[in-house]
């Protein structure tokens, strides 16, 4: 299959090495400087490149804000068989601009970046495939992450939004949390050294990506389930209560069973 990479950053990069050997790929990046260590593929900067192509998938990797622009962008160049798919973590806006694009589409999410992943071992982290999405194009995208060996999990558009707000905005804000009340430690232990390590990965992120997935619609509610957890312990903390400690400490293990 002829495959078109949007985007020459970290998932772009991935994907490309995944996909090269076994496809015929090109990646597209409006700056060529971004494409100086791609390799075994075409590296493509001009919407003529991507004509001549004519890809059969394209695979949109670019920063989530420019995720609808870079669609737009190559359309143009692209004929009316060829598949659309986005890998956003944030369908924000997504859905309604396949439902009027007139190309078959696929939309997909990989719950793992490489900032965290050990790329050379995915089995303990999922991928989440878009139910309304063209039935080939979901064909491939879950070939291609059981090949991986990725669980795989199929939502509607509305339940991938309900699923990232709960399992990224939580640990997302109380990441920001932890580390907006930081300060150097001379001699940190254990726990505060992999909280460290999980702020430092996080805040590497691009700035947008953030802002996307806590400004999502279901955000809030799940915020404020830890303003009231949070509450409800310094009232523990601050009365010393050995009973009410214990019971809350009881819940909460169960909860991570």
């Amino acid at each position: 299959m002829r495959i078109l990479i949007l985007g020459a950053g970290k998932m772009g990069s991935f994907f490309t090495d995944v996909l090269s050997f076994q496809h015929e790929t090109a990646v597209y990046d409006r700056n060529p400087h971004q494409l100086r260590f791609v390799y075994n593929t075409y590296r493509f900067t001009s919407l003529e490149e991507i004509r001549e192509f004519d890809p059969e998938l394209v695979i949109n990797a670019v920063t989530l804000k420019y995720t609808l622009e870079a669609f737009r962008d190559v359309m143009p160049a692209l004929s009316k068989d060829c598949i659309l798919s986005d890998i956003a973590s944030v369908k924000t806006g997504l859905q309604s601009f396949y439902r009027e694009c007139g190309f078959r589409y696929v939309s997909t999410h990989p719950m793992f970046g490489p900032t965290f992943a050990s790329l050379n071992n995915l089995s303990s982290e999922s991928a989440i495939v878009i139910s309304e999405s063209d039935h080939l194009g979901k064909v491939f995208f879950k070939d291609l992450y059981r090949s991986l060996n990725l669980n795989i999990f199929e939502y509607t558009f509305d339940e991938h939004d309900d699923t990232v707000a709960y399992s990224l905005s939580i640990p997302f804000v109380s990441t920001l949390v932890f580390a907006g009340v930081m300060k150097h430690q001379e001699a940190p232990g254990t726990t505060f050294k992999k909280h460290m390590a999980i702020a430092k990965g996080l805040l590497s992120e691009d700035d947008y990506l953030l802002q996307e997935i806590l400004f999502n619609p279901r955000t809030p509610a799940q915020v404020e389930n830890i303003r009231r957890e949070l509450k409800n312990l310094l009232e523990i903390i601050t009365n010393k209560d050995g009973e009410e400690m214990k019971k809350f400490l009881k819940k909460i293990r169960e909860n991570i069973q």
